[in-house]
């Protein structure tokens, strides 16, 4: 199946970047071949801190709304600031700049597919077909109580708007935006492959929350909810009656506790944790609903920079019944030792970024 989201040809480069534009931050990895697995050489990672203060601040919302001229000057910075050997670029889409849907078919032909599912998709797609990218990917197969085979489809949809928004955005940067994938794919590639764990990564930004799941290494679906790490920060600011920033700086130095001097602190957080966890339970149940052949879900990997709360994994764990890991991507990657004291926080914020690398190396 072509990628469709491809913008330009492919061609070999020494190395590559991979460019996450968050809701508030952008992370940028290069990576070249190494030895045996691909190799960092070169990582940024810039946050606007407006949006705590602001709402209207953020890079980009929920509601489709990418802030061009913001994210090509934070993206220009960072730039400057690495000095890249790279200037050919993979970028992440967040799921909510998408729409995806699983679609049910009987076992076609790939031609037949093909033709079905640009029918079923005038149906589903909320736009006209020439406004937007089409891609899919088989997610499943199962056979009914009648004896039928069924495969099922996560079709996804990008409007062409978005896409020439991110265009434009690379090139104020000077860089070669080779092409463009949601997030879900990137965070498969660097969590699943060889790994056939039955897995819900929990992808905690600071405006939103990616939930993907993933099976015998590969993406099945993605969902996305407003509840993020910037909730519990607006928490504590209003509770306490502080500055967001520091609400924020309060955040990361006390973390959840259930017990000991922190404890009142996280009494104001966790309920806005808890409504995190309670969108991955009904994420977890709305996907084994839907995708016939979905195994249960075994385990629980947190990422994205909400991740690095401290005593978030032992809580998550204690309240899904799962067992919760919090993201190693680097584990696939080599790397300079100067990053080995950083990689426990590093490793989750620079998921995404280091997933859309691995697109050249697999």
């Amino acid at each position: 199946m072509p990628d469709i989201f491809s913008i330009f040809k492919q061609s070999v480069f020494p190395s590559y970047l991979g460019v996450d534009i968050g809701t508030t931050s952008i992370k940028v990895v290069e990576v070249k071949p190494g030895k045996q697995l691909p190799q960092v050489i070169n990582y940024g990672f810039l946050e606007s801190s407006g949006h705590l203060a602001r709402a209207n601040q953020a890079l980009q919302t929920s509601t489709l709304k990418l802030f061009e001229k913001e994210a090509a000057e934070l993206l220009k910075l960072i730039i400057h600031e690495m000095k890249p050997g790279a200037t050919e670029a993979f970028a992440s889409l967040p799921i909510f700049s998408a729409f995806t849907t699983v679609l049910d078919f009987p076992i076609l032909s790939p031609k037949e597919l093909s033709q079905a599912l640009i029918y079923q998709a005038k149906q589903y797609v909320p736009q006209p077909l020439s406004e937007v990218a089409l891609d899919w990917l088989k997610v499943g197969e199962y056979e009914d109580d009648k004896g039928f085979k069924h495969q099922q489809v996560l079709l996804i949809s990008v409007p062409q708007e978005q896409i020439r928004k991110y265009q434009k955005i690379f090139k104020d940067a000077g860089l070669n935006l080779k092409a463009l994938e949601i997030e879900g794919l990137s965070l498969a590639r660097v969590f699943g492959g060889n790994d056939p764990t039955p897995t819900v990564v929990v992808d905690v930004g600071s405006r939103s929350t990616n939930i993907t799941f993933l099976d015998r290494g590969e993406l099945r679906m993605s969902m996305q909810t407003d509840f993020a790490g910037a909730s519990l920060t607006q928490a504590l600011a209003s509770s306490l009656e502080i500055n967001p920033l520091r609400a924020e700086e309060l955040k990361k130095e006390r973390g959840i506790s259930m017990s000991g001097p922190n404890f009142e602190l996280s009494t104001i957080m966790l309920p806005f944790l808890d409504a995190i966890i309670n969108e991955v339970r009904k994420a977890i149940y709305r996907y084994e609903i839907q995708l016939k052949s979905a195994a249960k879900v075994e385990r629980v990997i947190l990422s994205g920079g909400g991740a690095n709360l401290r005593g978030i994994e032992k809580y998550f764990e204690r309240e899904m019944g799962l067992p919760v890991v919090r993201a190693t991507p680097f584990v696939k990657f080599e790397y300079g030792s100067e990053l080995e004291p950083i990689l426990g926080e590093l490793g989750p914020v620079m998921s995404v970024a280091l997933g859309l690398t691995m697109r050249e190396f697999l």
